[in-house]
């Protein structure tokens, strides 16, 4: 047998020799030869607990199981269908921001929430704060009281005489909650194409105002 096949040989057989001396350490007493684990020892913070802790937030809801969208954590709120993790971080500020919910009249004040989101969220979502629990009953959140003084102050945060639409200027309505740049210029441009609103339930005909915006917004806005 010429000489590098010889070598070639002997490598496999040392290889072998190792692999088996390196299974009899690490397999307990007992144990079958492949139920060998190395990720057994790792600890948390390991690829396992990750990986773990990842299929936990993918977990999708059970049957009749709801989530509390006033108190859950990111990770429950992450587990909701079609939110993810962008849109329940920005559940989570707004509701550090504004105080609880509510109901989902309440949670359409969150940007990138529509009716049809609402609609599917519905059976899977309860609410157990009170609208307004941050500002102590004046709906106003807290720390904001002095800042509504303030010409500036936005009116989403302050009570105020209703906001005339059909005058509204596009900063006046982004200013509105759970309205937003986009939808404050598709009002303007609804405004501008078919003329002025006759009446706050009209808002209901721009696209991206579905009836439970429009529900919110009602004792804010005026057509006078």
């Amino acid at each position: 047998m010429p000489p590098p096949e010889t070598r070639a040989l002997l490598l496999l057989l040392a290889l072998a020799v190792a692999g088996q001396g390196v299974r009899y350490l690490l397999t307990r007493p007992g144990e079958s030869p492949g139920g060998v684990q190395l990720l057994a020892t790792l600890q948390p913070g390991s690829p396992r607990a990750q990986r773990d802790s990842a299929m936990q937030q993918g977990r999708p809801l059970g049957s009749g199981e709801t989530i509390d969208v006033d108190r859950a954590p990111l990770s429950e709120l992450t587990r909701l269908p079609r939110v993810g993790p962008r849109l329940a971080k920005a559940i989570l500020a707004d509701r550090t921001d504004h105080g609880p919910f509510g109901s989902l009249a309440g949670l359409d004040r969150v940007p990138g929430i529509g009716p049809a989101l609402l609609q599917n969220l519905k059976q899977h979502v309860v609410f157990s704060g009170a609208v307004g629990s941050r500002g102590r009953g004046t709906g106003i959140p807290s720390g904001q009281a002095a800042s509504c003084a303030e010409p500036a102050a936005p009116l989403s945060r302050c009570p105020t005489a209703p906001l005339n639409i059909n005058s509204a200027t596009v900063q006046q309505l982004d200013s509105l909650p759970g309205v937003g740049p986009a939808k404050a210029a598709a009002i303007l441009r609804y405004r501008n194409e078919h003329g002025p609103f006759s009446s706050v339930g009209q808002l209901g005909q721009v696209p991206g105002l579905g009836p439970a915006a429009v529900e919110r917004l009602q004792d804010r806005l005026t057509v006078h």
